[in-house]
């Protein structure tokens, strides 16, 4: 499958890996990543191949209705998490709990929370990362260049404003598939 990957990847895409690119999946066994500008349905097979190509294990989670039957084993196979959506549910602590749960979880979000485009990044990761104790990953869905730029660990501060405007630097000129969305 990795081979497949790195073909689709490097040779038909043209896409290349920068940055933190001698990341060891044995030396970061928990961290929250984020792909950053998440602004169209491409994000999403690109970021798969970028698993593929890094042997990097990533996690996802996705409402607990989805596991159910062979839908939901497939779903747990491919690094799913089934997570309690219900209104009562403090959704920060239920996701951190996940990492005490697993010797290694790799959770990747999009922190605009949507494929539109916003003009602030939603705080859920930041907090999930805090609460769990565990580093920032980031990487870019940079289109433009066709490059995934993949960051040292970042352990987030109590000072929010001042570590946002860190990781948005990270970015800074990326732009996504969507470039109006950057």
């Amino acid at each position: 499958m990795r081979r497949i990957a790195e073909f689709i990847y490097f040779k038909m895409l043209g896409w290349r890996v920068t940055g933190n690119v001698n990341f060891s999946k044995d030396t970061v066994k928990k961290a929250v990543l984020i792909g950053v500008p998440h602004t169209s349905w491409h994000d999403l097979y690109i970021g798969v191949l970028l698993r593929n190509v890094s042997q990097l294990k990533s996690n996802f989670i996705a409402k607990k209705e989805l596991f159910i039957g062979p839908i939901g084993w497939y779903l747990k196979a491919i690094g799913g998490a089934p997570i309690d959506r219900g209104e009562n549910q403090n959704k920060v602590e239920a996701i951190a709990q996940l990492f005490a749960e697993h010797d290694e979880f790799r959770l990747a979000l999009a922190p605009e929370g949507t494929r539109k485009k916003v003009t602030e990044w939603r705080t859920g990761f930041y907090y999930i990362a805090k609460a769990a104790n565990v580093p920032i990953i980031m990487f870019s869905l940079d289109f433009k260049n066709k490059q995934n730029n993949i960051s040292e660990p970042f352990y987030p501060t109590d000072d929010l404003e001042a570590d946002f405007a860190f990781m948005k630097a990270f970015f800074k000129g990326i732009e996504g598939k969507v470039a109006s969305y950057s």
